[in-house]
């Protein structure tokens, strides 16, 4: 077996967390696939995967050994596309990360699309609400929302959403619309606990920030439940206007608090390898970022103007 052989099992086990499933996987045998594990630690020197009963996960010398491993084997790829004359045709596996819900909404439907006009190339999604590290998941784009730290992963601006409070007509008309934040302090209010969410909203008041603390009424663990509440009218919520745009244009939610909003946050289509990006990441970024640019829901942010 030769070294790309290995380099290929060895980052399959990585990224599927086991023998047995990188071994369905590539069509070998569980035992091949452990043989050649052991005859890469071996050749290296150095122990790249940490094994238990249960899971195998990477090491720290593992961790950058993958990351040269699928730097080679994408590079190695494209030189042979490019010297059979296919450069410019997409093949290959796609690992694409998301958050859960703006996946559902925008980004499913562009990876079905991008799928249609790519044959030859499959896509595995990631849809979580947490940031996953692309180099230690195998990540080959990302849709963050929120600003970015600095790394040396390429990024693109694509939209912004705003963090608005809405709440369904008929919950207003019991109990009025509120005009200042400090006024949600004794409101009924549905929360969620979702991975980012914070117990205190806050807000710009004439350029000073306040915060408050409300006391929620019903607290869920995701955001699709905590619209779905509002829009029973149970109480006002905190969300992202990207999540609420349909539920805005059909009237079953109003935004209120406009004024009070937080600067909008930033969508980045973010991705590893630059120019050098096999044409399969190149491709579906470009995809990408006109499906998402082209999109009212994360350009505008004026859309969703509070009823008066």
């Amino acid at each position: 077996m030769d070294r790309f052989q290995e380099m290929q099992i060895f980052a399959t086990v990585a990224q599927e967390q086991g023998f047995s499933a990188a071994a369905r996987r590539l069509g070998l045998s569980a035992a091949s696939v452990t043989r050649a594990v052991a005859a890469l630690e071996q050749r290296i020197g150095t122990q790249l995967l940490i094994r238990t009963t249960r899971t195998v996960h990477l090491s720290e010398a593992g961790q950058r050994y993958l990351e040269d491993c699928r730097r080679i084997l994408a590079e190695v790829q494209e030189a042979e596309d490019s010297a059979a004359g296919s450069h410019a045709q997409p093949r290959g596996q796609l690992t694409v990360t998301a958050p859960v819900l703006f996946g559902e909404l925008f980004v499913t439907p562009l990876m079905a699309a991008y799928l249609t006009q790519y044959p030859d190339v499959s896509i595995n999604a990631l849809l979580v609400d947490r940031v996953v590290s692309m180099v230690e998941e195998g990540i080959d784009v990302a849709v963050r929302i929120g600003e970015l730290p600095d790394s040396n992963q390429h990024a693109i601006r694509v939209g912004e959403v705003r963090r608005v409070i809405c709440a369904s007509p008929a919950y207003l008309a019991r109990y009025g619309r509120p005009e200042h934040p400090q006024a949600l302090a004794g409101a009924p209010v549905v929360a969620t606990s979702a991975i980012g969410q914070l117990r205190n909203w806050p807000f710009v008041d004439q350029g000073e920030a306040i915060s408050v603390r409300p006391e929620p009424r019903l607290v869920v663990t995701a955001n699709q439940a905590a619209i779905a509440a509002a829009c029973l009218g149970l109480g006002l919520t905190r969300v992202l206007s990207y999540q609420v745009a349909g539920k805005v244009a059909s009237g079953e939610l109003e935004i209120v608090l406009a004024d009070f909003e937080l600067p909008p946050l930033p969508i980045h289509v973010v991705y590893q390898g630059g120019r050098k990006a096999p044409a399969r990441v190149r491709s579906f970024v470009d995809h990408a970022m006109k499906v998402l640019r082209e999109h009212p829901a994360l350009q505008n942010a004026a859309l969703f103007h509070p009823v008066k």
